[in-house]
């Protein structure tokens, strides 16, 4: 296992690099615009992740050691390979991954090129609780802030779509709801919700007796 390296920039590319080690040039896939130096002459150091394939050996490079870990994590979902994965990070940094999952917000990953819809629901979903946000802030940044009253807001909308509601209706119930003062709980949110798209229903039911 090659878990870093680290030399002098030869050539270089969109995704990737060419570092030199030991008299041999490397070639390293990397997430566009994330790799640091990329000037030929430039020392460049990165954390690695060789992927083994029948017919290759795939070098993948990162300038942190977080880039690298949600990497690993992205290649253990489902429909997600090493290029996909890397299409993410090229995105997306480590702290907006982990937010998203956190939320289980599926909507940045669409913005990836080559991420369906249905495998941009499926990181969100199978990364839950494997990525906090905290734990991918920066050093020179602000950690993540975790707003509970929009995560219970968009669990709730989730779950009045899960029940059968068009996604415009639940998310103006929701926010409807929060903006009458209903509890900010998500089993308080759920009723007001509830509340509010059953209350025609229960018009309409009365004026037809």
């Amino acid at each position: 296992m090659i878990a870093s390296i680290q030399g002098p920039v030869l050539s270089a590319g969109a995704g990737w690099v060419v570092v030199g080690v030991g008299g041999l040039g490397l070639r390293v896939e990397v997430p566009s615009g994330r790799a640091g130096a990329n000037v030929p002459g430039d020392q460049l150091s990165l954390h690695t992740s060789l992927v083994v394939r029948e017919d290759s050996l795939t070098l993948f490079g990162f300038a942190t050691a977080d880039e690298l870990e949600v990497f690993g994590q992205l290649l253990a979902v489902s429909g997600v390979g090493p290029r996909s994965a890397l299409g993410v990070l090229s995105e997306l940094t480590p702290s907006e991954i982990a937010a998203a999952v956190f939320a289980e917000d599926e909507k940045p990953f669409k913005r990836v090129s080559g991420i369906g819809p249905k495998t941009a629901k499926l990181i969100a979903v199978s990364l839950a609780g494997k990525l906090r946000p905290e734990a991918f802030a920066a050093p020179t940044e602000a950690p993540v802030a975790v707003d509970s009253d929009q995560l219970a807001a968009d669990a709730v909308r989730a779950g009045l779509m899960g029940l059968g509601w068009g996604e415009s209706d639940a998310e103006r119930a929701v926010d409807d709801a929060r903006a009458a003062g209903a509890p900010a709980d998500q089993a308080g949110l759920l009723r007001a919700a509830l509340a509010l798209l059953q209350a025609p229903r229960a018009r309409t039911g009365s004026a037809a007796r």
